[in-house]
């Protein structure tokens, strides 16, 4: 039986295609290559359409969209992508163990990640950006914000912290009725992702059966790697510090109801970045309020986006 989430693949593509971005494999180190979809524009004519990196410099401000942990990027900011192309270069990655993204390297953390994410963006001539990223997205762009500060100016967090300490994960997974994160955020049954989807929403879908199927067999890949991710994120409360960023502005875009990471945690951070931090809050929308409310969001993300071209 043809899988309906995998159909649906080739469409997505087309639509990157039509929003005026398009895929590249960039090698990293020996052993680890990330994909990203780039702006169009910035690529020249290749025979090797995918793996070519002769890119130019984009001419208009960067913007990187970081994924969360259930799905590669395009699946999760396809609602984003095509309502910011016009006035911004769009790049979109795939994280290690997502998508095309791999590595021979034992090295699981977000600092890995976002050493890696450094290192594509500057193959493909971004030298300046402003990083979107959501859940555990979220905590590599904090984790890229806190080591390459020349690179990322600002700073947009959906649905995340700035780590996952020890104490943080027992009580959200406490709060779930989850025993660990690997159970909640790498399902292997239909039931296990209705779950997944019952605390990561708030609308309360109704979807057939047999999309669940197709999806875990579409987008749970690489599951070792993944739990090993999740592994890599456990921080020690003792050991976690508040780093001194130095991006000129951070804003944090919330849903109002999201359930793995309160709204809560959202003004706790605010006061702990200060002053150059601010928050927007989403109505009837869970942590997948990028997905739920994609036009709220994606007002919301361009006002802030707006006015750091407007303060500059």
């Amino acid at each position: 039986m043809v899988n309906v989430v995998a159909m649906q693949k080739p469409l997505l593509h087309f639509l990157m295609k039509m929003a005026g971005v398009k895929k590249r494999l960039v090698e990293i180190s020996p052993g680890t290559v990330m994909n990203f979809w780039v702006p169009s524009e910035t690529l020249k004519k290749s025979k090797n359409v995918e793996t070519d990196t002769n890119v130019t410099k984009p001419n208009k401000p960067v913007i990187v969209l970081i994924h969360g942990f259930a799905s590669e990027g395009i699946v999760t900011w396809q609602f984003q992508i095509g309502s910011l192309t016009k006035k911004y270069s769009v790049y979109v990655p795939d994280l290690l163990f997502f998508g095309d993204s791999f590595t021979d390297s034992l090295e699981r953390s977000p600092a890995f990640q976002a050493e890696c994410l450094m290192k594509g963006l500057k193959t493909l001539g971004v030298e300046k950006c402003t990083v979107v990223g959501f859940s555990y997205g979220g905590m590599v762009a904090f984790k890229m914000a806190e080591l390459y500060p020349d690179l990322v100016e600002n700073l947009v967090v959906s649905g995340s912290i700035l780590a996952m300490t020890d104490s943080i994960s027992d009580a959200t997974l406490q709060s779930l009725g989850f025993d660990s994160s690997s159970d909640l955020l790498l399902p292997t049954s239909v039931d296990g992702l209705k779950a997944l989807l019952s605390v990561a929403a708030y609308t309360k879908f109704r979807i057939p059966r047999r999309f669940y199927k197709d999806f875990l067999e579409v987008m749970f890949n690489n599951r070792k790697e993944r739990a090993e991710l999740l592994e890599g994120l456990i921080v020690s409360n003792k050991d976690t510090i508040v780093p001194i960023f130095q991006q000129r502005r951070i804003h944090l875009l919330w849903g109002e109801d999201d359930q793995i990471f309160k709204f809560e945690l959202a003004k706790n951070m605010k006061e702990q970045l200060g002053e150059m931090a601010t928050y927007d809050s989403i109505a009837k929308a869970g942590h997948l309020v990028h997905l739920e409310r994609p036009c709220v969001f994606n007002k919301c993300l361009k006002q802030f986006l707006d006015s750091l071209q407007e303060n500059q």
